[in-house]
């Protein structure tokens, strides 16, 4: 099988997989946001991403510190990202911790916009807008984990 073919292969299988995502996070998201998530990562990637960064998390007026670690499909490039985005279906601020799987998709060269909408295992729904600095391309599925520290 050629590279370009697996290469499609993959965005299609990655496709598939945002879309169904994406449909279960619109259908559970109540209508207002719990809380909000602010961080900065840095990702570096060649098909495969890896991406790391710390940041906050706040719910019922108190803040927490959360650290990011990610794996991301279809991206190449060095880039930085600043975050912001609202927080949805949170009960308890423990259940932000966990690996998120969502939909993202940009291009940035020397800056840009990005957005993700993200879910958990715990249900928690984030609906993020992120700005990046550097060369970036991503097409595809992104997960990433969140940590309490």
């Amino acid at each position: 099988m050629s590279n370009y073919r697996k290469a499609l292969v993959l965005a299609v299988a990655a496709f598939c997989l945002v879309a169904v995502v994406s449909v279960g996070a619109q259908q559970d998201q109540p209508v207002y946001p719990v809380g909000s998530i602010k961080f900065e990562t840095t990702s570096i990637a060649a098909g495969i991403g890896v991406t790391w960064g710390g940041g906050t998390f706040t719910f019922q007026g108190k803040q927490y510190p959360i650290q990011i670690q990610g794996l991301g499909v279809g991206a190449v490039g060095i880039s930085s990202v600043s975050a912001v985005g609202d927080v949805y279906n949170l009960k308890n601020a423990s259940d932000v911790a966990g690996t998120y799987v969502g939909m993202t998709g940009g291009i940035a060269i020397a800056g840009g916009v990005k957005g993700i909408l993200a879910r958990n295992q715990n249900g928690v729904v984030l609906d993020i807008s992120a700005t990046q600095q550097g060369v970036n391309l991503t097409i595809g599925v992104n997960g990433f984990t969140i940590s309490m520290q």
